[in-house]
């Protein structure tokens, strides 16, 4: 069990750090091609990367003190705001490449910024399966 939990820590971090990896390429390669500069606007998804689980454990923690009773509306509201601070991460890098004269990231910066929000977004959803049940004697992480 605990070779287990072990396991799944050292594949999370990795894929965290691919995670990482390809936004910092992405903002490497975000900045004009004629000056060879870097743009590091869309390195601002990290925000939204450490704002995500915020509501859930909220209501995790708000639904364990017994008060919100029966009713999942908590939960309910904690969903939907993750989801909308998910959808910003994707949509940021999405503004920041359309602006029609004079985009302020590369393409390729957008798609490496949505890569690494899918790896970054799946490790944490992948922590949270892992980690997040109160039935086993390490629930401390």
């Amino acid at each position: 069990m605990i070779l287990l939990r072990i396991n799944s820590l050292v594949g999370l971090a990795f894929f965290g750090s691919v995670g990482m990896t390809l936004l910092i390429v992405g903002c490497a390669t975000g900045g004009n091609p004629e000056k060879a500069d870097a743009n590091w606007y869309s390195f601002f998804v990290v925000v939204f990367y450490m704002l995500s689980p915020i509501p859930f454990l909220l209501s995790k923690r708000y639904n364990s003190m017994g008060v919100g009773g029966a009713s999942n509306s908590c939960q309910e509201l904690a969903i939907f705001l993750t989801i909308g601070i998910v959808i910003s991460s994707f949509g940021l890098p999405i503004v920041l490449n359309r602006h029609p004269l004079n985009p302020v990231i590369t393409a390729s910066a957008c798609w490496f910024t949505m890569g690494a929000n899918i790896v970054v977004y799946l490790t944490i959803l992948g922590f949270f399966l892992t980690f997040g049940s109160d039935d086993n004697e390490y629930s401390m992480w």
